[in-house]
């Protein structure tokens, strides 16, 4: 039978009267004890206060819930911690459900087994984009680059496609130019835009672009840090089903570019497959 399991924590006295901005971290499981501790140590050693942690679970049926319980008691006042596990969809429907609940200024995701880069990286994202706590100037998107670690969370190479120095929303013709996971959305800009759960491999490509777009509707900016923001686990989703997601990318980037264009850039990922083997 299924059911909720609903979990909250928060300290009163270090999020409310404070001019830094409150940060979301989205964090969707599903049986992920094996990779979930590195993540959730990760955001506990952060030295940014304003962090709200959300973690939305598939109804686990391993571990996982005891480690976010045990991270709930080992918190120690600091962050605010939101559970929710429940019956879901799918990765991009729990993602939808943490836009919904999310509080804070920015939210990013951070999926298990993949771990913020260093204990001082939200504040780098801060103080980067010069954030002011509810300031409708403040940036749509910062953003920062990746490395790439294996199964036991162990540095394998940096990513492969290098963020650009100026993001625009036609940055991603060439690709996935940012990981989904060094991608600082404004809130109540991502709320606007939900995953489109039609899209089995890549809602978050084209979730990302819509962003983007939408930052340049509002003539907002778009941050680039210079920095390595995530340590992300290599095989994922869209990894293990190349194949079939390059087709589900080829239809995504012809609604947004245009055939010739997303005809032309899937040539050159075929080209830039083979010169890589």
């Amino acid at each position: 039978m299924s059911h909720k399991t609903t979990l909250m924590y928060m300290n009163p006295d270090k999020t409310t009267n404070n001019r830094c901005p409150l940060i979301t971290i989205a964090t969707v499981t599903y049986n992920a004890g094996g990779t979930l501790q590195r993540t959730l140590d990760s955001v506990a050693a952060q030295d940014y206060n304003r962090i709200e942690h959300l973690i939305i679970d598939g109804l686990s049926t391993d571990n996982t819930l005891s480690l976010v319980q045990r991270y709930v008691e080992q918190n120690n006042n600091r962050h605010q911690i939101r559970l929710t596990s429940e019956p879901d969809e799918g990765l991009y429907d729990a993602m939808n459900k943490a836009l919904s609940m999310a509080m804070g200024e920015y939210i990013v995701f951070l999926n298990a087994g993949d771990k913020l880069h260093e204990k001082d990286t939200i504040s780098k994202v801060v103080a980067c984009a010069n954030l002011t706590k509810g300031d409708n100037r403040n940036p749509a998107i910062i953003y920062g680059e990746t490395d790439l670690v294996d199964d036991g969370g162990h540095f394998l190479r940096h990513r492969r496609l290098t963020t650009p120095e100026n993001l625009t929303w036609k940055s991603f013709l060439s690709g996935m130019r940012v990981c989904h996971q060094s991608f600082y959305a404004r809130t109540d800009i991502a709320k606007s835009e939900s995953y489109n759960m039609d899209y089995r491999y890549s809602a978050d490509y084209d979730w990302c672009i819509r962003i983007m777009k939408k930052a340049a509707k509002r003539r907002l900016k778009i941050i680039n840090t210079h920095e390595i923001l995530t340590d992300y686990l290599n095989e994922g989703m869209t990894t293990k089903n190349h194949r079939k997601s390059l087709m589900e990318r080829l239809k995504l980037m012809a609604r947004h570019y245009g055939w010739p264009s997303a005809i032309a850039a899937h040539c050159w990922f075929v080209i830039r497959s083979v010169i890589k083997k």
